[in-house]
């Protein structure tokens, strides 16, 4: 992965991956808002991560995953600790990629639920591919 990418920024660590299932953690400290709450944009970018990498995972080494639409719904806010995001594959077919991503907290409260599309299309000449 690209050592200056934004997930690493925001210090997201990978704890499994596959096409049907991917699994983060992020800590709250330092992806906050300035009332000290997790930002929701964090949520969101821990939820396009992880559907961008199932769907990437799904793509194969010869094809891309682009984002197409991402939504989201904020239910809690978190202070402190980490929040783990899992994706679990919705649809995953030959120029699509569909996720559901849930946001849980050190308690396992739910802070944020998300859906993701990807278009999955060939790579073009040139392009970075994953694990090359």
């Amino acid at each position: 992965m690209n050592p200056n990418s934004l997930m690493k920024r925001m210090e997201i660590e990978i704890l499994e991956a596959s096409p049907e299932r991917v699994v983060a953690r992020m800590p709250v400290q330092g992806n906050t808002q300035p009332y000290g709450l997790l930002h929701g944009g964090a949520s969101v970018v821990l939820a396009e991560t992880l559907g961008s990498i199932g769907s990437a995972l799904h793509a194969g080494p010869e094809r891309i995953a682009v984002g197409l639409d991402i939504n989201a719904t904020h239910h809690r806010a978190a202070r402190s600790g980490f929040v783990t995001g899992t994706a679990t594959a919705l649809s995953l077919g030959s120029t699509l990629a569909s996720y559901e991503i849930v946001v849980t907290d050190d308690h396992d409260h739910r802070v944020c639920t998300c859906r993701i599309t990807c278009l999955l299309r060939d790579a073009p000449p040139g392009a970075p591919r994953p694990g090359a």
